[in-house]
């Protein structure tokens, strides 16, 4: 009886990818990223094993939604307080903090478990067109969206 081989970390190359969020439709563009962290796109996919790629994702304030969700999509956090409970719209936290829209659209995407915290790690979002890991050579990645969809 044979088993089936598990990829091992030497066998795992784990590549960096660089993602442009301008133009790009937040839904669609959360799911290739998930997608990517996971490693689906691979042969050696294991569901209970890290074989995704990191992920850089750059203009994150010019990430577009459909429709209106701009003025109608609701963020929440809660302090952990009586009455904690904070509201805030797509707009108001697009000016305010950009990067934590595309990472709480990632995360909801991610298995709820240690493995999807691991996988969040390897997400890194900025809010303009520079970021650190140049030294990582990372690949330019495009993620084909329809323009102009409602």
């Amino acid at each position: 009886m044979s088993k089936t081989p598990l990829p091992t970390q030497e066998s795992l190359n784990q590549e960096w990818f660089i993602v442009d969020a301008a133009d790009q439709r937040l839904g669609r563009l959360a799911s290739e990223i998930a997608m990517i962290l996971r490693g689906k796109r691979k042969p050696s996919y294991t569901p209970h094993i890290d074989t995704g790629d990191f992920v850089i994702v750059i203009n994150a304030e010019k990430v577009t939604v459909t429709g209106k969700k701009s003025e109608q999509k609701v963020y929440r956090r809660h302090s952990g307080r009586p009455g904690g409970m904070k509201l805030e719209t797509f707009d108001k936290l697009q000016q305010r903090i950009p990067e934590r829209i595309i990472e709480k659209a990632v995360k909801g995407m991610l298995p709820k478990n240690t493995l999807g915290r691991q996988l969040f790690t390897k997400l890194k979002v900025y809010a303009g067109d520079n970021h650190p890991h140049q030294a990582q050579k990372p690949t330019v990645l495009t993620i084909n969206t329809i323009p102009g969809g409602n």
